[in-house]
């Protein structure tokens, strides 16, 4: 994902000012009642210290990992890390970021030893000291670069991921690093409780101010031609499916927040129902003059929008709330609603492909993602609605364990104008897009935007054929064989012996035993991420 520091901006405005005002405390508190020799924290610092002392003294073992962890974490120790990470900023052209990291280092690293002059702390005293070591105590060097250090890697973090539980989950890796380090050095028996807890806010409120004056608002915008979308006037429509959305009224309050931030006026709301899940919305939307009309809701929800804005000139924004949500994964737009929100009224147009999907004859359906006869459709049709509310994807694992029986059936496939091949298949996918959930690449040479349509057969003999597959499809190995073959067209007609079921973007639509598929290049235009990447 590129990195845009534009995701370190608050939601709120207030939130910057409480937290370095937390910090600011955190600092103030532990310095004043030092320089006042207040009771209350001196005899806290002692009780702490020797609790600390003594359970480390019974632990040699312990000591040993408190050695490695200063060592580690050290002055140089962070100046290393430091300057790795100012390489990676500067190869990918970061000028304000890697001016931050180097500014901060210095400040927090060369000016902690300046306080330590100022408030001349004596170090904890011990007949058997665990380490020895020289110098002041307040506030910790190892703490408060350990504070500077961890604020640095979250900020990095958070501008270079999108929302979501696995930045949630590094963000707080960070934090109990840091707040291990600051321990360590209590439990090493060199430094008070208030020697960390002072360091540690001192290097991040550093980290934190320094980002706030040399990098915020320098991001790098996209041109106003990359964002323009419909007649300029910034009006949108949100196609909304409620049974997708937990809190509806918290949802909307949300879209139009993040509407407004941007620019936009306040959306227009049009809700699907089971009758229509999204068509004559979409129509009403677009005939009342709109920019933008936002999908919000699962695969299907996305499919009918897309379908009734093609060839509009209107752009789609597409909010994911399914289970599957492929087209987005596809579009590298993110399924986490606030970042998706950003690349709705923030983002750029993209042109993409759109194709029709004919049964025996039937009337014309549309896909953006995959079609699909056989196994796959059985799969997408035995999905228990109610286990897929509760386990999300894995309800997909469960109905294809049933489908596995699904049997061989005879197929003959015709691309374009050329020669019909005939295969005993278990499954043919349509794709408009090549990956699957997980980023499995089923039809690594499938671009949304190419004008083509990539099929795969995949035709096992037996169960360890499915082994085969897998380590083919998870390889990217280009050759045919005789358990999966690849065929690529514009146009797609495939014959089966039998009626089989049959699947739209995750959705079944019933058995037929002829379907037709075609693709129209660059119909639909959709709101996808921002390249920020720097010109070269």
């Amino acid at each position: 994902m590129a990195i845009d520091v534009r995701r370190a901006d608050p939601d709120r405005g207030w939130q910057i000012p409480v937290f370095l005002g937390v910090l600011g405390v955190l600092f103030a508190v532990p310095a004043l009642g030092l320089a006042s020799g207040w009771d209350a924290q001196l005899d806290l610092d002692a009780s702490v210290a020797d609790a600390a002392y003594r359970f480390s003294s019974d632990r040699p073992w312990f000591v040993d990992v408190l050695e490695v962890v200063a060592a580690l974490f050290s002055t140089v120790g962070i100046a290393v890390v430091l300057a790795l990470l100012l390489v990676w900023m500067l190869v990918r052209r970061e000028g304000a970021v890697a001016a931050w990291i180097v500014v901060t280092g210095l400040v927090v690293l060369a000016g902690n030893p300046l306080l330590k002059l100022v408030f001349d702390r004596d170090r904890p005293f011990w007949v058997e000291p665990l380490h020895e070591i020289g110098g002041h105590s307040f506030p910790s060097g190892h703490a408060s670069g350990s504070g500077m250090l961890f604020t640095v890697i979250s900020l990095l973090t958070i501008i270079s991921t999108g929302r979501g539980w696995k930045r949630r989950l590094l963000l707080t890796v960070w934090t109990l690093l840091a707040l291990g380090v600051a321990a360590s050095r209590v439990f090493l028996g060199v430094h008070y409780l208030s020697d960390v807890v002072a360091g540690l806010a001192i290097g991040s409120f550093a980290a934190c101010v320094a980002w706030l004056l040399i990098v915020r608002g320098k991001g790098r915008l996209p041109s106003e031609q990359a964002i323009a979308t419909g007649s300029g006037a910034h009006t949108s429509a949100v196609i909304l499916n409620p049974s997708k959305v937990g809190d509806v009224a918290e949802f909307r309050a949300k879209v139009s927040q993040v509407a407004a931030a941007h620019g936009w006026n306040e959306p227009r709301w049009y809700e699907t129902t089971v009758e229509d899940p999204g068509h004559g919305q979409t129509r009403a939307a677009i005939a009342a003059g709109v920019d933008l009309v936002v999908a919000a809701g699962g695969d299907g929800t996305v499919r009918a929008v897309c379908e009734e804005a093609a060839r509009t000139g209107v752009a789609v924004g597409i909010l994911p709330h399914g289970t599957g949500n492929l087209l987005a994964r596809n579009l590298d737009i993110p399924v986490n609603t606030r970042d998706a929100l950003d690349v709705v009224f923030g983002g750029q147009d993209r042109a993409i492909d759109l194709a029709t999907f004919r049964t025996d004859g039937e009337t014309d359906s549309v896909f953006l993602v995959m079609a699909g006869l056989g196994m796959d459709a059985m799969i997408m049709s035995g999905v228990n609605d109610e286990l897929k509310k509760k386990v999300g994807f894995l309800a997909y694992f469960v109905s294809g364990m049933k489908a596995l029986a699904f049997p061989r059936t005879k197929v003959t496939i015709t691309i374009d104008d050329e020669e019909p091949v005939t295969f005993k298949a278990r499954t043919v996918v349509v794709g408009n897009v090549g990956f699957l959930q997980g980023g499995i690449p089923l039809l690594p040479q499938a671009e949304i935007d190419d004008g083509m349509l990539d099929v795969v057969v995949v035709a096992p003999k037996r169960f360890l054929g499915w082994l085969a597959i897998v380590a083919r499809v998870m390889t990217r190995r280009p050759t045919n064989d005789k358990r999966l073959s690849r065929l690529c067209g514009e146009r797609v007609h495939i014959v089966a012996e039998r009626t089989v079921p049959m699947q739209l973007d995750g959705d079944g639509v019933g058995e037929a035993s002829e379907i037709t598929a075609e693709v129209h290049q660059g119909v639909v235009l959709v709101r996808v991420p921002v390249d920020l990447a720097p010109v070269r």
